[in-house]
């Protein structure tokens, strides 16, 4: 009550005497009203110079300064307006006599002149507040953006360009120099003959070692590597946006920008997607209009959204200071409802600010595979304010759970940093069959597993030190980029003993998760094939009762002894404990 009696006391007295001051002018009056409607018309026009500006193709190919000039374009035209008029009223209205000049020096009290003139100044300040504000945020955004864009030029080095690139760019730029030495890998001989030839540089360049590392190194033959990358992303970008409304498309038809929702991505939101999908080529028309607002949907904006609103409270809390009223007195007559509202909102608060250290230390992001302490195991789906949902890996069911929960309780990531997943296959042979002539074939299921499962973008689901695809001169599809662990694979493990069959398993590494099972799925086929070539029994699930004829199966099952024992020499067993007899490699 006290700090409302303050403002009151403070501008009761000065606002009447500017209602006298412009019921005693005519030019302030129609002054006040030009500017009344001149806001209103700028924020008309305002609208209607945003909307034009959405459809235009700068909007699209450089959003940053769409943005800019949306941001200003408002309040410069109120700033000029306002400035306009309080320049023309403080210098032909106001103070036009000298002796009322003097007068209103020597009182302490404003006079109802210096009322309205300090009203324009405050809103020329708000006006400035507001552009300040804005600007500040778009910088920022700005230097975000600028730190994805090194992390794409990143991804586009370690991948030695992108699929998209037109002309070989990379190698327009960089110069692969061999190295002086082989690798442990090759014989010298045979590395000299291979640098003799292009095919045999272009092998050697991507040519990956048994430790996972690249050979030789690269040379810059361009001034600014960065800029030319950066030109050949924005020319991509180009065709996307000219494939886009001229029809050449997925859809077969232009798509409009401006449209909500919107049909064409602008370049940053083209740029993320690309990020997400591996640097895959965008296709124009492959996703549905609003696909990209709906699938950030419920994301909260970061907290440089909420600057100009900061800038703007900041700034009316120093002209409210500047009118001579006590912010303490007003602070301690609002704090009552500012606490009320503080528990009110606790929960919330407390979701939000756990969603944000989520997304800064990268705790997990959306994709990742986790378990949460009550057991339950899935894909995190979308990470929100409020809640987050995680997916049942098989689509069974979506938890929904409050964000904060996720910052309290343990959490178990299988994903972060490396996302790589068994994928095991059990299968029980005869006793009547050679445990190391199964090994061996199951090592060739393995081995062919590697090199054969793929998915429908022809790439491996294995993870390996090196793609299959370089030993046919041919690109890497990206399966031995994650590849950070020692480990060997294909592995084959005797498990046990059982009732009335030898157990194994087959171990293989897969890229993630859903890539699994279709990895087992085949490797189940192949070994179905591979035991029905080699003639290596799986028992039936029953109990076999032998009358005399077991020694007529065990010679049934010896024909085909030196084609295993063929296998075994080409494969190996793996890591098993290898015998004497010979028998094994």
């Amino acid at each position: 009550m006290a700090g409302e009696e303050q403002l009151a006391g403070a501008s009761s007295g000065q606002f009447g005497t500017l209602i006298e001051l412009l019921s005693s002018s005519f030019t302030l009056q129609m002054s006040f009203v030009i500017l009344i409607v001149g806001l209103i018309s700028i924020g008309i026009i305002y609208q209607k110079f945003k909307h034009w500006t959405r459809t235009k193709k700068f909007s699209y190919s450089n959003p940053m300064l769409a943005e800019i000039v949306r941001r200003a374009v408002l309040p410069i035209l109120a700033l000029f307006l306002i400035s306009s008029i309080n320049f023309y009223i403080q210098t032909f209205e106001l103070f036009v006599d000298p002796t009322e000049i003097l007068q209103e020096q020597i009182n302490p009290e404003l006079t109802a002149g210096e009322t309205f003139a300090k009203i324009l100044n405050s809103m020329n300040i708000l006006v400035m507040a507001f552009t300040a504000g804005h600007i500040i945020a778009i910088l920022l955004e700005k230097r975000e953006k600028l730190k994805l864009e090194k992390e794409d030029f990143k991804a586009w080095m370690d991948l030695n360009g992108f699929v998209d690139d037109e002309n070989d760019l990379y190698h327009r730029c960089c110069r692969w120099i061999p190295p002086k030495h082989p690798p442990e890998d090759i014989s010298e001989d045979k590395f000299q003959d291979l640098l003799k030839t292009k095919e045999g540089r272009i092998y050697l360049e991507k040519f990956t070692t048994s430790g996972g590392a690249r050979i030789g190194s690269y040379e810059k033959l361009v001034k600014d590597l960065f800029s030319e990358w950066k030109k050949s992303e924005q020319k991509k970008y180009e065709q996307y946006y000219n494939d886009c409304i001229t029809g050449n498309n997925e859809l077969g038809r232009p798509l409009l920008p401006g449209r909500t929702p919107d049909e064409i991505y602008e370049i940053d939101v083209w740029g993320e997607e690309k990020r997400s999908n591996n640097y895959e080529p965008i296709v124009a028309g492959s996703k549905p209009p609003g696909y990209a607002q709906k699938k950030r949907e419920g994301i909260p904006k970061p907290f440089r959204h909420f600057i100009p609103l900061g800038v703007f409270l900041g700034a009316v809390l120093g002209i409210i200071a500047w009118w001579g009223v006590d912010l303490f007195v007003l602070a301690t007559a609002s704090g009552g409802i500012a606490l009320g509202v503080g528990f009110a909102l606790k929960e919330t608060f407390e979701n939000y600010f756990a969603y944000l250290m989520i997304r800064k230390d990268k705790i997990f992001v959306e994709g990742e595979r986790i378990a949460l302490t009550s057991g339950y195991n899935g894909i995190v789906y979308k990470i929100t304010s409020r809640v987050t949902y995680i997916r049942h890996p098989l689509n069974e069911s979506i938890a929904i759970v409050p964000t904060r929960q996720l910052v309290t309780s343990e959490i178990i990531n299988y994903t972060k940093e490396f996302a790589i997943v068994p994928a095991i296959v059990e299968v029980g042979v005869s006793y009547l069959n050679d445990p190391k002539q199964v090994a061996a074939i199951l090592m060739k299921v393995g081995t062919r597993a590697l090199k054969e499962v793929k998915d429908k973008k022809e790439k491996h689901l294995a993870i390996q030190s090196k793609c299959p695809n370089l030993d046919d001169n041919k690109p890497s599809c990206g399966c031995d980029k994650s590849f950070i662990l020692d480990i060997e694979q294909p592995t084959v493990r005797f498990n046990k003993f059982n009732d009335s069959s030898l157990d194994f398993a087959l171990w293989v590494y897969v890229r993630d998760y859903g890539s699994q099972f279709k990895m087992k799925t085949d490797m189940r086929m192949m070994i179905y094939e591979e035991f029905k070539k080699y003639d290596i029994r799986v028992p039936w699930p029953i109990r076999t009762i032998y009358q005399g004829d077991e020694k007529k199966e065990a010679d049934e099952i010896g024909n085909l002894d030196a084609e295993r024992k063929k296998i075994i020499e080409e494969y190996g067993i793996g890591d098993l404990l290898k015998g004497n007899d010979g028998d094994s490699t």
